[in-house]
């Protein structure tokens, strides 16, 4: 069994490159996760796939059944998870194209199952959340991408926002004010949920566009598609130089 998972996001239903080896349904108390994960080896080391919002991108992200897809990799063994996103940028240094790796986050969302210690408990489980991110694996990121020579920005504030929609430009100003860097809609409860399953997680966000208000003229898909495009080819070299940094 294979201990790094990648879960994909919004133009990064499949890992290009990937040499599959079998797919795997597997069924959670919690229902069923986004597609069947994808055992395969990418790079020479054995990694587990899974897209986010489903082989066909048709999970919203208010939709994603997170606890799901986090139980189900922690059942076949799991350890390791690198979040791929797409995300608007906020901050100066956060231009469509950018690659950053957060190292904060804030929680918008509301709705969303977001705890497994909430029934049939012996006693009320708190975890500590203050650094949402493990380190380890964020500082193996950013090496990796000295390595292989991707532009990163090794920090940031994810602003996690309920969607489906995009922000208002006075929705952004006030994650500005709150200290947010970043904008996207999946980093929580995916984040949370690892750390309750003490899985360690990472997230590598790829800006697909300026949040609202912060670049000219309205926010279209066809620039959010062309950074996506260009920011995922950099996230597959990054990631094929991190799992051979990470397995040694």
């Amino acid at each position: 069994m294979s201990a790094l998972a990648i879960i994909g996001g919004s133009g990064f239903t499949k890992l290009e490159t990937l040499e599959i080896v079998r797919r795997e349904v597997v069924h959670t108390p919690y229902g069923e996760p986004s597609a069947p994960l994808t055992h395969g080896i990418f790079n020479g080391h054995d990694v587990v796939f899974l897209p986010r919002h489903g082989t066909a991108h048709t999970i919203p992200p208010h939709k994603v059944n997170y606890r799901a897809n986090i139980w189900a990799l922690k059942h076949i063994g799991v350890d390791s998870i690198i979040g791929v996103a797409a995300v608007g940028g906020i901050g100066e240094d956060m231009a469509p194209g950018v690659i950053a790796v957060p190292d904060q986050i804030i929680d918008y969302t509301y709705g969303r199952d977001h705890t497994y210690f909430e029934n049939d408990l012996s006693h009320v489980t708190h975890i500590d959340f203050t650094q949402p991110y493990t380190e380890t694996l964020r500082q193996t990121l950013i090496k990796a991408a000295h390595t292989a020579k991707v532009k990163i920005v090794p920090h940031g504030v994810y602003g996690a926002t309920q969607g489906p929609r995009l922000e208002s430009a006075m929705e952004i100003n006030r994650l500005e004010k709150d200290g947010c860097s970043l904008v996207g809609m999946t980093g929580m409860p995916e984040a949370a949920l690892a750390r309750e399953l003490e899985l360690d997680y990472a997230c590598c966000a790829v800006v697909a566009n300026w949040a609202a208000g912060r670049g000219d003229g309205p926010i279209t898909m066809d620039e959010i598609e062309k950074h996506i495009g260009q920011g995922m080819a950099q996230v597959v070299s990054l990631i094929a130089t991190f799992v051979g940094i990470a397995s040694v």
